[in-house]
């Protein structure tokens, strides 16, 4: 019987991330309500509560889940090098990262939005994603001279360029294709780390 119940439970906070993210993306994040979310999931409305403590809690979770999930890709990919001296090692981090924008679109403006309007939230979202920032600059070590900043400069280069081209829709950015944004990327962080 526990196990059972321990399986609901896991079974409705899946139900209810998944319906948030439809719901994000029909009605944008601030619109959302958390009866929103339980109708969707087809919940009841307080079952919300047994899982998160509200809509920036399930927020954290969803960016937590997609976190994991692309950790466990980036080490069972063997084209990973972590030396960025290289154009190639440096695309396949650009890639990574534009994919990663591109199949979580709907999570990404829901984060974008949430630390709009909530300062602490917005603190929040700088706490979980430094490991990644760290994570970046520790591929930087040989290559940059403040590899902390610089990374902090890529990963603000290449999330509002993904934000401009794949969210706003950027009329400059008209007909681009992903792999000639990804290249884009690759050039313009190749030429400002190893001047080539």
């Amino acid at each position: 019987m526990p196990g059972s119940r321990k399986a609901k439970a896991a079974e409705t906070e899946a139900a209810l991330k998944a319906a948030a993210t439809r719901v994000f993306e029909r009605a944008g994040y601030l619109n959302t309500k958390i009866t929103d979310i339980t109708a969707e999931a087809g919940r009841a409305a307080g079952s919300f509560y047994n899982h998160f403590r509200g809509k920036e809690e399930l927020l954290e979770s969803l960016l937590a889940d997609m976190l994991a999930a692309s950790d466990q890709a980036v080490e069972a990919d063997p084209a990973h090098d972590p030396d960025l001296g290289g154009r190639d090692a440096i695309r396949w981090h650009v890639e990574q990262y534009w994919r990663f924008f591109r199949d979580h679109r709907v999570v990404m403006i829901a984060l974008h939005q949430a630390s709009l309007v909530d300062q602490r939230f917005a603190d929040r979202l700088s706490a979980l994603l430094e490991p990644d920032l760290r994570h970046l600059a520790d591929h930087l070590r040989g290559t940059a001279q403040r590899p902390e900043a610089t990374a902090l400069a890529l990963s603000s280069l290449w999330h509002q360029f993904a934000y401009a081209v794949l969210v706003e829709r950027s009329p400059l950015a008209e007909g681009l294709a992903d792999e000639q944004a990804i290249d884009l990327l690759t050039d313009l962080t190749h030429r400002g780390l190893n001047g080539k």
